[in-house]
């Protein structure tokens, strides 16, 4: 006997007003002090969550931690010759935008923002989160103002490095309780090999695993995988950010409903 399936899902059309905006935090640009190499964010983890957020109807503020122009990681550009993240189609249809290159050529810092002005806040993940996110109070304050406020508040791969230390106006670590995710030590075993190198100077898994009152899940490695716990949002890495992008539209529909 055929089973009748059907499906229906929102999609923004040409210009019907915006539901809101929500708030994007990328890394500025930085040098690894392990390999030497120029790093910044992850192109997938800014335009599949981009895509997300737009085509439900969401405007985008894209932020950095310090302002002025972005830089992609080298592998996550779709165009760069190592061919690693050639398959993203998504990112390079991004980069024909000329609206998309003057979004990362001249960024607002994010201390410059107001978060009652914004209904979320996504932190875009990269190799520099891993020296502009830990231990960046003005960050930790902004994304606690979201969390406390009850907005989604998400951070995916090596982003969520800012939970590792983020506290709440209590004290208590931000995920005191809280089950989360973020950058595997198997991806990260996978990462190192590829190159040649060790890649980050300290592993998101084992520094979360250390914290006694929390509880970090993985998938297998780069699997899409996104965990949302009260309106804390987490996604494992790069082939997550669509998933943790549309936990986030599904907390503001939601409540606007």
């Amino acid at each position: 006997m055929n089973q009748i399936q059907e499906k229906q899902s929102y999609v923004h059309f040409h210009g019907a007003p915006t539901k809101g905006k929500i708030l994007m935090v990328a890394s500025s640009p930085a040098v690894s002090k392990q390999t030497g190499w120029p790093i910044g964010f992850w192109a997938a983890e800014l335009t599949h969550p981009l895509r997300v957020f737009q085509e439900a109807g969401y405007e985008v503020e894209l932020v950095s931690t310090e302002g002025g122009k972005l830089e992609m990681d080298g592998y996550s550009n779709p165009t760069d010759p190592s061919g690693y993240s050639a398959h993203d189609v998504i990112s390079l249809g991004y980069l024909q935008k000329p609206e998309f290159t003057a979004l990362l050529g001249n960024t607002k810092k994010l201390t410059d923002v107001d978060p009652n002005d914004y209904l979320a806040i996504f932190l875009v993940g990269g190799q520099g989160p891993m020296y502009t996110f830990r231990g960046n109070i003005d960050l930790e304050k902004l994304f606690v103002a979201f969390y406390e406020a009850g907005k989604p508040s998400a951070a995916v791969c090596h982003s969520t490095t800012l939970l590792l230390e983020a506290k709440k106006s209590n004290g208590e670590l931000l995920v005191s309780g809280k089950t989360w995710t973020g950058f595997a030590d198997g991806e990260e075993e996978f990462s190192d090999q590829a190159v040649g190198m060790k890649i980050q100077p300290y592993r998101i898994e084992d520094e979360a695993k250390k914290i006694s009152d929390t509880d970090f899940k993985v998938a297998p490695p780069f699997a899409s995988y996104a965990i949302k716990d009260g309106n804390l949002i987490t996604g494992q890495q790069q082939n997550s950010g669509a998933a943790a992008a549309e936990m986030v539209v599904e907390m503001l529909n939601d409540s606007s409903n």
